[in-house]
């Protein structure tokens, strides 16, 4: 069941995306080469904790860390560790706050100092994704306009949509209905209306979109090897468009 938020929850779920976005981005901006994965993690969770708020991802499921921190050929769900951030590298960080009830879930990929090309390219073309997808979630429409606005910028950017993970719908819960995968054709699954929050997260390789998963049983690679970027934003669906809850 879709759960359609009220205008108090709409409030509610600004704070929480406002929180979330925050340390989104003042960890983006501690990621540099010698810096470790957990160091990272540690400070998103210094920030969450001086926001009064608390890890969404820490316990659910399992999960053992604050934060995921994924590096390169890493797709999602990597464990902050011992492993450093080199010149080159790029880096996603997915970030998933609980606050007064609802949750703010947002990613973003940091480049650390990368010169190659077709990866500067990867990095451009899913934040490209991201936008292309939100453009297409307005009330009335179809919630595959958003999947296939994905797919099509991937394609003309030569890269392939992971389809083993999507987006879905999220509120008091981390995974709430609808399931908003990154690829399929326009015009169909639920009609969408104001007041439908969701996190849209494309998520790009470079190479082949299969993926798989380390003996941890939780960090995704790409199964070739080659790199993979990730943003996220959690949005509210309204009549003229969407708004991003996780916005600085």
């Amino acid at each position: 069941m879709i759960v359609i938020k009220t205008p108090r929850q709409l409030e509610q779920m600004r704070v929480s995306g406002g929180i979330a976005a925050r340390v989104r981005e003042a960890v983006a901006a501690c990621v540099r080469p010698g810096v470790t994965t957990a160091e990272l993690g540690d400070y998103a969770a210094e920030l969450i904790g001086k926001e009064g708020a608390r890890s969404a991802f820490l316990g659910y499921h399992g999960y053992p860390g604050q934060i995921c921190v994924s590096v390169n050929e890493e797709v999602v769900h990597g464990i902050p560790g011992k492993r450093r951030i080199e010149m080159g590298d790029i880096v996603s960080l997915d970030v998933g706050v609980l606050y007064d009830g609802f949750i703010g879930d947002t990613a973003t990929t940091v480049m650390v100092g990368v010169v190659e090309p077709e990866t500067i390219r990867l990095v451009q073309v899913t934040e490209a994704c991201l936008a292309a997808g939100l453009a297409k979630l307005v009330s009335g429409r179809r919630l595959s306009d958003c999947s296939h606005a994905i797919e099509q910028e991937a394609r003309a950017g030569g890269f392939t949509v992971v389809r083993k993970f999507v987006g879905h719908g999220v509120g008091r819960q981390m995974h709430e209905d609808p399931q908003v995968p990154n690829f399929g054709r326009p015009g169909r699954g639920p009609k969408l209306r104001a007041g439908m929050t969701l996190a849209i997260e494309p998520m790009l390789n470079a190479g082949r979109h299969d993926v798989r998963v380390l003996n941890d049983g939780w960090t995704a690679v790409t199964r070739d090897g080659s790199r993979s970027a990730h943003f996220e934003h959690t949005v509210a669906v309204t009549d003229d468009g969407c708004e991003i809850l996780t916005k600085v």
